[in-house]
């Protein structure tokens, strides 16, 4: 049993000095540790770069960059022209022709009673008689009024023209 503890201790004492080498050589010296920081400090001075020369142009927000494409605009500008030959874009004629039309494309989710009044749902949106909806159609806008709300149906006006439909698309009212 002692000599087990006496080659535990010899090979412990001859361990020792090749510990404290090892951990000593993980330290740079004095020297180099003062050329990392010189070089350190001389990559973090940023004044060469502040001075960039006016003609430089950022690539990440080049000057016509809210530009349209060229092509995208011959492309708009064909697109408008044909739709100007064609009938395909063309206005119903009057407020009533205008009223169906918008109408057809008007569909709430449902009715709502709350104290007494009806309101038209709209997803979240909720309008009474009386509000206003702004419908854009081809880029026009086009503002109706809601003149009724019933049970299973509502009322639209333009421009002096009135409409009733259906809450439920394909029903009459």
């Amino acid at each position: 049993m002692k000599t087990l503890r006496s080659i535990l201790v010899l090979s412990i004492v001859a361990i020792m000095p090749l510990l404290s080498f090892a951990q000593g050589a993980d330290l740079a010296s004095a020297k180099q540790r003062d050329e990392a920081v010189e070089r350190a400090i001389m990559l973090l001075s940023a004044s060469e770069f502040l001075n960039q020369p006016e003609t430089l142009v950022s690539p990440f927000a080049p000057p016509d960059f809210d530009e349209p494409d060229p092509e995208e605009l011959l492309a708009l500008q064909a697109a408008s022209a044909a739709a100007r030959n064609s009938n395909v874009g063309a206005q119903p004629m009057g407020p009533n022709g205008v009223l169906e039309m918008l109408a057809d494309r008007i569909i709430p989710s449902g009715i709502l009673k709350m104290g007494g009044q009806s309101m038209l749902l709209f997803g979240q949106k909720k309008l009474k008689v009386g509000d206003g909806l702004t419908i854009t159609f081809d880029r026009i806008d086009y503002e109706l009024d809601i003149t009724t709300i019933g049970d299973t149906h509502f009322t639209l006006r333009y421009q002096g023209e009135e409409i009733t439909r259906s809450i439920k698309p394909g029903k009459k009212p």
